[in-house]
């Protein structure tokens, strides 16, 4: 017997008012459990395109959470490979010179690990990478509506003078957010509050979210009369690249070099200096500009993604992370200093998707174990790991191009031969 009918014997009819249209995905009994709900919900699926969702509902995560927390209308688990890369030697404020670290990567794409495997052995033979990271704030963006220049001037001062009791109630939505400034922009009738606020551990959006819906109900409109038109105007910018992020930073803002000699080019990333520095030039620098880029690098995007949905992450904001600059030179002997910038990182240890079981296994294995209301350190760890992987990555990729690797490893690794 189906083991939804067993536990829930109305699950067969269930499935026939899915099917027949008398009933909606979202709309089931209370006191089916998630996991009883999700397999419903395949088995109407399945009758509706005969098809199989057999593998969808082969899952491991706990569906309750899932259910709770994560998705709507849950009937399982896409599963995404995770390949390791390492160990990486990095030096930053949460990471020791020490430490060897492995770093997981789940993505589909072949040859995306090995390629970051050479990087972080160039890495090590290179001494590690040095990492800075710059705790600049979540931020969110009302827009408002004026009737113009004069409530407009009068809406700036009221905020400008009531700063501080805005903060007040910030903080009062959540123990670990804290207001770090207001940063207005007015164009006609529409005014734009951008709020900037630190999280902890947390990457804070949803966090900054309740609390402006809270200080827009309960204070401005109240006090102002001006209406809020959305609480998020693009001005945040979440999910986007923009300028504003870019010169501004958002999340995290990070930074990682490393120098390189020729013995290490010349062995571990069959290169030279020379090579390296002009492909730098002529690809990252030139080529972004003829397109128009804000994306000066070899590809960020390709590490972010895995990591982000290996560690739990929001994966859209790659949009906006995978802005950043990688930098290469000449430095002494034949020799190179690289560098890489992501000036705009959302990631956090604790909430969203980093609760998730899968997820949790790949923090503990960074090292990264963080608290709800935690000071933000394990945030930091797991930025700083994330960005020597994003410059081992970069230096394996432009060599690859240089030493005319790439197109081989791609057919090599990408195109393997397929077990029936």
């Amino acid at each position: 017997m189906d083991p939804v009918q067993s536990a829930y014997p109305e699950a067969e009819a269930l499935v026939e008012e899915i099917v027949s249209g008398r009933r909606r995905l979202h709309d089931l009994p209370a006191g089916l459990t998630a996991a009883q709900a999700a397999d419903v919900r395949r088995r109407a699926l399945e009758r509706l395109h005969g098809i199989s969702l057999e593998r969808i509902g082969d899952y491991s995560l706990d569906a309750t959470r899932a259910a709770a927390r994560h998705c709507e209308n849950f009937i399982g688990a896409a599963q995404i490979p995770i390949g390791i890369a390492g160990p990486i030697t990095l030096r930053g404020a949460r990471v020791s010179a020490g430490e060897e670290i492995y770093v997981p990567l789940a993505t589909t794409e072949g040859a995306l690990v090995a390629s970051v495997n050479r990087g972080c052995r160039a890495l090590r033979h290179a001494g590690g990478a040095v990492v800075w990271v710059e705790e600049v704030g979540m931020t969110r963006a009302p827009v408002f509506r004026t009737t113009g220049i004069e409530q407009t001037r009068e809406f700036l001062r009221w905020v400008e003078e009531h700063e501080e009791e805005i903060g007040q109630l910030a903080s009062s939505t959540s123990r670990h957010l804290d207001l770090v400034e207001i940063r207005p922009r007015a164009f006609g009738t529409s005014v734009f509050l951008r709020f900037r606020f630190r999280s902890g551990d947390a990457m804070g959006m949803n966090m900054a979210t309740i609390a402006c819906d809270r200080i827009v109900r309960e204070m401005i409109e109240p006090a102002t009369g001006v209406t809020c038109v959305a609480l998020s105007g693009n001005f945040c910018v979440d999910k986007k690249p923009s300028t504003i992020n870019f010169l501004e930073g958002r999340g995290k803002r990070v930074h990682a070099e490393v120098e390189m000699n020729a013995t290490v080019l010349r062995e571990s990333l069959r290169t030279t200096a020379s090579a390296l520095v002009e492909a730098q030039y002529r690809k990252n620098l030139l080529g972004s500009i003829a397109a128009g880029s804000m994306g000066f690098n070899a590809h960020y995007a390709n590490v972010l993604a895995a990591y982000f949905i290996a560690t739990g992450q929001d994966v859209a904001q790659v949009a906006e992370a995978a802005m950043g600059i990688t930098c290469i030179e000449s430095r002494g002997d034949d020799g190179i200093y690289a560098s890489v910038f992501l000036p705009d990182l959302p990631l956090g240890a604790v909430g969203g998707g980093t609760g998730l079981d899968t997820q949790r296994e790949v923090l503990s294995l960074l090292g990264v174990s963080a608290v709800v209301g935690g000071s933000g350190e394990a945030a930091v760890r797991l930025a700083e790991i994330l960005a020597a992987t994003v410059l081992a990555s970069e230096l394996s990729l432009m060599a690859a191009l240089t030493s005319g690797d790439l197109a081989p490893a791609h057919e090599r690794l990408g195109r393997g031969p397929l077990a029936d």
